[in-house]
């Protein structure tokens, strides 16, 4: 019987391992799996790779994870924003190596991890500091530059229901990156707010299937 339900996040979060490359979903605060980023903190896996939307938010979440000196790179999109002070501390006393992404890239690249393809072509960056030492190319008369896919150990994502199987629902805009994260990743690790019968969620309202989701725990 396929059952990938878990009773504590501590059996979950316990395998991410130091050095872990760990997408994690939200944008801003919306969607953001925080009992799951709070549970790897207490774990103490560090050395981590992050890979998010945005740098955290005041002292919760992310931030928290910053702060506690776990993530040596980030891979995000708005690293700046007035209440992302924890990022700021860290990376203008050089603790932390960011890697900047537009976020139509930043997705396009997961997306591209998820899809199983080798490398993609975007207009979003090309003339700019972004494409320095990029393949460019010129399709179409259009100029692109060379992107890789972007890869994870894990993925840790919010939903708003999920079954047994690991098949999930979301909440609205909390949906965001979670879905195509999930396929980008080797281990999904979901959290979410019910974990209904099998047969409950309507096929049509299933955004992330279970084959996708390794671990679903309520929260």
């Amino acid at each position: 019987m396929i059952d990938k339900t878990s009773i504590t996040m501590q059996d979950v979060i316990g395998k991410i391992h130091d050095g872990a490359t760990v997408m994690i979903g939200g944008f801003g605060t919306a969607g953001q799996p925080a009992e799951l980023i709070d549970a790897l903190i207490a774990h103490g896996a560090g050395d981590l790779t992050i890979v998010n939307n945005n740098a955290g938010n005041g002292d919760l979440g992310l931030a928290a994870l910053l702060k506690a000196g776990r993530v040596r790179k980030i891979i995000c999109s708005f690293p700046r924003q007035s209440d992302s002070y924890e990022f700021d501390k860290l990376y203008h006393a050089k603790k932390i190596e960011l890697e900047l992404v537009p976020q139509g890239n930043l997705a396009a690249r997961i997306q591209a991890a998820g899809s199983g393809l080798g490398a993609i072509f975007t207009p979003t960056g090309y003339g700019t500091l972004l494409a320095e030492g990029k393949e460019t190319r010129n399709i179409n008369g259009k100029d692109y530059v060379l992107e890789y896919p972007i890869h994870a150990d894990f993925a840790l994502i919010k939903a708003q229901q999920a079954d047994r199987w690991g098949n999930l629902v979301y909440r609205k805009s909390a949906r965001n990156f979670g879905p195509i994260m999930a396929t980008a990743a080797a281990c999904t690790i979901a959290q979410v707010k019910e974990i209904v019968p099998l047969g409950a969620l309507d096929p049509e309202n299933i955004i992330t299937p279970g084959i996708f989701v390794q671990h679903v725990i309520a929260v």
